[in-house]
Parts: structure tokens; C-alpha cells; sequence
């Protein structure tokens, strides 16, 4: 199929056009929020082709696949066609609700008779209300890093994209208790001054900027353990592709989190407590860690293999064009 979508969550578009189909990314010359195109720090296959809002009037397109609310008008200005009636059109929902009124939370799909809701978590689904609007969830799926942990720093590593925007959301307000045990190493987008802000030297608190995936990978496999310390987000895929890689993780017991790792992967916990003695346990004796980092991998490799991920996409997009037909 020609499948027209965005290019809006790095992680979860890697793997998506890791698929059979030709992967229709709008880009525009500025290559801002609408038309970012092609990733340039994630390996993305050839099938992933950049069409312009110009071309797509004319591009053979089979089915849409809208991300944020704004695209519906955008496909129907940029195709000619309106998604949903049209064109089949899936709505994937990447997100927990945001706007505070969990959990009386109206999807902006809400009682539509035209498209299907998809959310990359049971956690989503249950608190999204989408009133009469066909939901289904297809779980998250990853690309396996190519690089398997050995923890040989005595340090912590942590994924966060805004962590200083974002802040109680996404626990940042709780890594200096965590730099108390052992050196953080922090990933992602807008790191950068982290420690400043957090108050703490940077010998504690070390910032990696929009670091490439593939390069990320192999210094985190480093790492003793990865923390995942989001209170209120859609499961970080970050946290997948560490216990891929056999990375033990101590993890906050908040939304799809607890479905996803087993305690046994390190700790699981809504007691900070909890996850800091296993923090130091983890830090202290690297053989308990490889034992966590191994039942961390075979969860996350049982669960979000990129074969079943692709598998239930496929078996989604065939039922939703064909029945538009």
C-alpha cells in the first residue's frame, strides 16, 4: 500500500516503515512540524519516500495515517481528499490525555463514524474518551539496537525529551535523589544546561543532546541501568529498546509502565524509595544487574518484537482499506 503519514514520533516511525509498504513522508523546504520528512538520526529504509504538499494532489495514497488533530484539515488541503471519507483514514494516538480533566478526557476524534482511533497503549485507550469513535490498541513494536548492554560504568542513564519544560511529568524533579547514587547520563532533545537547572554539578548530572539513535544505543548499553521516571506519558520507547539490549531498568509503576516491565527487570515501583535502594543494589553489584538486564531483554523482545508490531499494522491497514472499498 501507499501509506501517507508524518513524520512526528522518531521511535515509533523507525519502526513503522520498517514494513512492506511505500511510506508517503510530507517535507518542506523549512522541514518544520508538518514536513520534517525523512529522519537524519534514525536508520530509515529506502520504502520511506518525502513527497511535497504539491505532489500529493496527484500521489497514489491508500490510506492516511493522522497523528495530531490539524492533519485532517492538512490532508484534505494538501490531497483534495477528505480523510475518513475519501480516503480510509486511521488515527494513531500516541499520547495520555494532557489537558487535566482525567479522566473525563474527550479525544479531538471523539464520535466519529469515519476513521478508527489506534493507541500504542492499553493505558491510552482506557483513559481517552472517544465517545462513539471505533478504537483498537496495536501495541508498540521496536527496532532491536544493534548493541547488547554490558553496564561496565557504575552509572545511571536517562531518556527524556524537554525534561526541563516538562518536568514533574516526566520525574525530572526527581533525578538529583537519583544523582545521589550514582552519575546520571541524560538523553534526548532540549538536555542541554539540565544539571543548572537541577542545581547539581555536571560531574552528577552529564547532558547528551540529540544524540544519533545508533550512537545513543551503544552509551547507554554502558550503563549499569536505565531509569524511566515518567509520571504521566505514553510508555517511552526508549525504555523498550534498553531492556531490548538486556539494560536492567528501575522504573516508576505510572501508566503502560507497569504492563510493559516485569519487576524482576530491575524494580518497578511507585515507592521513590523502592527504586533508589534498587538503584544502588543495581550500581553495587553488577552481576544482580545482568540477572535484571536478562529478564528485562526476554520481556521486551516477547512483547514489542518488530515482527508482531509490523504483523498487526499490516493485518489493521488491510481491514480498513478494504472495507472503505
Amino acid at each position: 500500500m501507499n501509506v501517507l503519514l508524518w513524520h512526528v514520533h522518531g521511535s515509533w516511525t523507525t519502526a513503522f516503515v520498517h514494513g512492506r509498504h511505500r511510506y508517503l513522508i510530507p517535507t518542506t523546504p523549512d522541514r518544520g512540524p508538518y514536513g520534517l520528512g525523512r529522519a537524519r538520526t534514525y536508520p530509515w529504509p529506502a520504502s520511506a519516500v518525502e513527497v511535497g504538499p504539491a505532489e500529493l494532489r496527484a500521489a497514489p495514497v491508500d490510506v492516511v495515517l493522522l497523528q495530531r488533530p490539524e492533519e485532517v484539515e492538512l490532508v484534505e488541503r494538501w490531497t483534495g481528499r477528505r480523510p475518513g471519507r475519501d480516503l480510509p483514514a486511521i488515527y494513531v494516538e500516541h499520547n495520555t490525555p494532557k489537558e487535566g480533566n482525567v479522566p473525563n478526557s474527550r479525544h479531538p476524534m471523539a464520535d466519529r463514524d469515519d476513521l478508527l482511533v489506534t493507541h500504542v497503549t492499553h493505558c491510552n485507550d482506557l483513559f481517552w474518551d472517544t465517545g462513539r469513535t471505533r478504537t483498537t490498541v496495536v501495541e508498540h513494536g521496536v527496532v532491536p539496537p544493534r548493541v547488547e548492554w554490558s553496564g561496565d560504568l557504575d552509572r545511571l542513564a536517562v531518556v527524556i525529551n524537554e525534561p526541563v519544560r516538562r518536568w514533574r511529568v516526566t520525574g525530572t524533579d526527581l533525578l538529583p535523589r537519583f544523582a545521589a547514587v550514582a552519575p546520571l547520563d541524560v538523553y534526548g532533545l532540549g538536555v542541554a544546561g539540565l544539571a543548572a537547572h537541577l542545581g547539581l554539578p555536571e560531574e552528577r548530572v552529564t547532558s547528551h543532546d540529540d544524540v544519533p539513535q545508533a550512537r545513543m544505543h551503544a552509551e547507554l548499553a554502558r550503563r549499569r541501568a536505565y531509569l524511566h521516571l515518567c509520571r504521566w506519558t505514553s510508555l517511552g520507547l526508549s525504555l523498550i529498546e534498553a531492556m531490548s539490549m538486556g539494560m536492567p531498568v528501575v522504573t516508576l509503576a505510572a501508566t503502560e509502565a507497569v504492563r510493559a516491565v516485569p519487576p524482576q527487570a530491575g524494580a518497578l515501583s511507585t515507592r521513590v524509595d523502592d527504586l533508589l535502594e534498587a538503584a544502588r543494589r543495581l550500581i553495587a553489584d553488577p552481576a544482580v544487574a545482568r540477572r535484571a538486564g536478562a529478564e528485562a531483554r526476554a520481556a521486551a523482545r516477547a512483547r514489542y518484537g518488530l515482527d508482531r508490531f509490523l504483523a498487526d499494522w499490516d493485518r489493521l491497514l488491510e481491514e480498513e482499506v478494504c472495507a472503505s472499498r
